[in-house]
């Protein structure tokens, strides 16, 4: 037992050792050190000072700056109360130093520093951010510049501009509200789409399709921000450039759901770099940055005059500016904002199908090809014919039939490229530009659909297609999501419920994103640089982030990751609300966990994407009052509701219901009420069990039997007639046969109706004004409340 021990210390010993020389070679390269100290501090924002995270004192932290060539060593030192991390977005680095707790790095504990150190094998436009919770909502976050061994551009001066969104509320409580349903959110912006606007733009029509798909309307962005910022504030200027000098402007988006049109003012800007990597220059003015993504503009500073920089939110419910130089102001294009309305009505046109489950009933079994026939674009054209393949039940099920060309094998550089072969393996060009056309067809009125969606204006300057001898590993990853109770997930299963996906260092990994819902999805690929296809072929960009548009496809392929093929990758969507409720995936090169990670199980990790919610909603009013509180989370909820009317009617509920997918939920619990007005006392409880089904057209449907034998029906419905005003309704139908208790002498069959209605005015997202009338309590009003 002895010998079996000391083998057991050794092989732990040298196992160390590798892990230990793999990020510590530095090889004699130079060392430059920095220190991040990450802090609990109030500061003002939005014109309220609230409680955020700084680092070093400030939001955004400070630029770490290096030179492509040296050894980073960053020590971040976490002085909060809670355990925090700092990825490092973008870049290629050993698997343990990239920042995600409990996967392939160790969560930094308060009073505690951690120390990263990484060779920087790239130069470019990157950032850091933490990957805690909501951590990077709250501040935790900052920008990256390493500067080229040698430059290759002209211009004079750098300029890093941060972009991101601010919220006065805690970020889990953001979350929170968007769980529980409650559109205050839109109504707050501006951008909800009451029936009275809808039937007043002749949609009516498009509208009954949403709600027949179980869908409210078209939607573009989920939170409410009161400010939009650059470099920490909502409206800057940088007179200290002079005229005539080339500034390199390097743009971040790095908010945490929000994603921009930016546009310049004066002369049109050249486009240089995307997400770090050169592009062949190009004069390209308005330009979408989804979250995430980095994009490098040269703008020359006017003889006379400044430019201005805007970057408008998606949905236009904010802007934030930049000046550029000193004098009169040359002001940018004002994006007109998206017109809703106008996109349900093509939607409605296009006859696409929505509302591909979030959440299946057999999570393990493959449905991915199944699901993409039948959910969104349906144009056989587009297709690529894997939905007629027999595949294997899993996600990352490898294609690799032989491939017809011929081409060289030369060698791989440090991002996997291939730089020399000539195409893309298995692309029809000719599917691209049938899509292409169609996409560019797709034209309306304030907002085009998804021609402005696309990458086709980025170009590799060298050629990025692989070896066409590589086998292709393809995996095909439908983009799913449920508004209703906010659930973002990938083929129908959160994070909670999928594997790994097993990938090989020695083929090409081939991902096709498939977008099926009403969102902008920015897919963010850990450790790894890929080629985002698009119309270039063979020069196809490389980039870490990409946007995946509303029922669209985007495919992306990269091989290895820069040499080191080892270890397990995290694949999110990068707005941080989706990826907190289930958007995620863990790309794996199968390797053995390094075992550093040993007190750190995964499972923490997806724990943190599935956790409990709760709310609680309280009614008072002049004939009655309620009570109803939900503790839920991805599959299970419990819930207690009571009604007491002033005419001592009294009806109570705890009920425990298991969701079985989207829309779908079986539970049984206990009732409790009083059969008579003005009896209080004389309560009588029964055990209860059925089903619940949001049916098409976004009715609650309540089926269930008691222990009494005694079937109900009920069906309740909200809609929103105003902008701040809706209406809701409550049926329920109960039936007794006299099966347990004996009906009066004669009566072989009694039945009982109550039913509701109402209207409700938003006065906050806490607050509001109603009114209703209830069967069994009478007519009244009074104030509802939401905590």
């Amino acid at each position: 037992m002895k010998k079996i021990g000391y083998i057991l210390l050794l092989m732990l010993f040298f196992s160390n050792m590798v892990f230990a020389q793999k990020e510590a070679n530095v090889d004699n390269l130079p060392v430059r050190e920095y220190t991040l100290t990450l802090k609990e501090e109030m500061v003002n924002k939005a014109g309220k000072e609230v409680k955020g995270m700084t680092v070093n004192g400030t939001i955004p932290g400070p630029t770490l700056e290096f030179t492509e060539g040296e050894y980073a060593v960053i020590y971040v030192k976490n002085e909060m109360s809670v355990e925090t991390s700092v990825h490092w977005h973008g870049m290629l680095l050993p698997n343990f130093m990239d920042g995600v707790p409990y996967l392939t790095t160790p969560p930094i504990q308060p009073g505690t520093t951690f120390k990263y150190e990484f060779p920087l094998k790239q130069s470019g436009t990157y950032w850091y951010h933490s990957h805690t919770m909501f951590q990077e909502q709250s501040g935790v976050f900052g920008s990256l510049l390493i500067n080229p061994k040698e430059k290759t551009l002209d211009y004079d001066k750098d300029l890093v501009l941060m972009l991101s969104d601010w919220t006065n509320e805690k970020p889990k409580n953001v979350l929170r509200n968007l769980k529980r349903g409650n559109e205050w959110y839109q109504m707050k912006k501006g951008t909800s789409t009451p029936l009275n606007q809808v039937i007043s733009r002749g949609a009516f029509g498009a509208q009954l399709d949403f709600w027949r798909q179980r869908m409210d309307g078209a939607d573009i962005a989920d939170v409410y921000y009161p400010a939009f910022l650059i470099n920490g504030e909502e409206s800057i200027d940088y007179t200290q450039f002079q005229p005539g000098e080339k500034i390199r402007l390097r743009l971040i988006n790095g908010s945490a759901s929000s994603q921009f049109w930016l546009t310049f003012g004066g002369k049109t800007p050249l486009l240089v770099s995307a997400d770090g990597q050169d592009v062949v220059p190009v004069a390209h003015n308005k330009t979408f940055i989804a979250t995430a993504e980095t994009y490098d503009f040269i703008v020359t500073v006017p003889q006379k005059g400044k430019i201005e920089l805007r970057a408008m939110a998606q949905d236009g419910s904010g802007t934030s500016t930049a000046t550029i130089g000193q004098g009169k102001l040359l002001p940018a294009e004002v994006v007109s904002k998206p017109d809703k309305i106008k996109m349900m009505q093509q939607m409605a046109k296009m006859d696409m199908k929505m509302g591909a489950h979030a959440l299946k009933f057999r999570p393990k079994k493959d449905e991915r090809y199944q699901m993409k026939k039948e959910y969104g674009m349906q144009m056989d054209d587009m297709e690529m014919g894997h939905d007629k393949m027999n595949m294997k039940h899993s996600e990352s099920t490898s294609d690799k039939a032989e491939m017809k060309h011929s081409n060289m094998n030369p060698p791989v550089d440090q991002t996997g490229m291939k730089k020399d072969s000539t195409a893309m393996v298995g692309v029809n060009h000719s599917k691209m530009e049938t899509k292409k056309k169609m996409n560019d067809g797709m034209q309306m009125d304030g907002m085009d659909m998804f021609s402005e969606y696309n990458y086709d204006y980025l170009k590799a300057p060298e050629k990025t297609a692989y070896d066409p001898d590589l086998p292709v590993h393809e995996i095909l990853l439908n983009l799913t999501g449920n508004m209703n109770r906010y659930i973002w997930s990938m083929n129908g299963r959160p994070l909670s419920e999928t594997d790994k996906i097993k990938i090989s260092g020695d083929e090409v990994t081939r991902i096709t994103y498939n977008n099926l819902t009403m969102m902008h999805h920015p897919m963010h690929l850990h450790g790894h640089f890929f080629r985002v296809i698009n119309k270039n072929g063979e020069y196809s960009p490389l980039k870490h982030t990409i946007n995946v548009p509303p029922m669209q496809e985007v495919t992306i392929e990269f091989y290895g990751n820069n040499g080191d093929e080892y270890g397990d990758w995290f694949l999110h969507c990068h707005i941080l609300y989706h990826m907190n409720s289930g958007m995620d995936r863990i790309i794996s090169y199968d390797t053995p966990r390094d075992p550093r990670m040993k007190e750190h199980p995964v499972s923490n990790l997806i724990n943190e994407t599935d956790p409990f919610f709760t709310w609680s909603l309280v009614d008072v009013a002049s004939h009655m009052a309620s009570f109803d509180f939900v503790a839920s989370n991805i599959r299970n909820q419990f819930n207690v509701s009571a009604e007491y009317g002033w005419n001592e009617n009294l009806e109570a509920e705890v009920t425990y219901e298991r969701y079985l997918h989207d829309n779908l939920s079986v539970f049984g619990g206990v009732n409790v009420e009083n059969e008579m007005e003005n009896h209080v006392d004389e309560i009588s409880s029964t055990a209860i069990a059925g089903i619940r089904f949001l049916t098409p057209y976004l009715f609650n449907l309540d089926v269930r039997i008691d222990s009494k034998l005694r079937p109900q029906i009920s069906l309740s419905r909200e809609i929103l007639i105003f902008p701040r005003t809706a209406i809701f309704g409550n049926y329920e139908y109960q039936a007794d046969f006299g099966w347990v208790d004996e009906l009066p002498i004669g009566d072989h069959f009694a039945d009982e109706v109550s039913w509701n209605a109402g209207i409700e005015y938003y006065l906050s997202r806490d607050f509001s004004l109603m009114g209703s009338y209830n069967s069994r309590f009478g007519a009244g009003g009074g104030l509802s409340a939401r905590f």
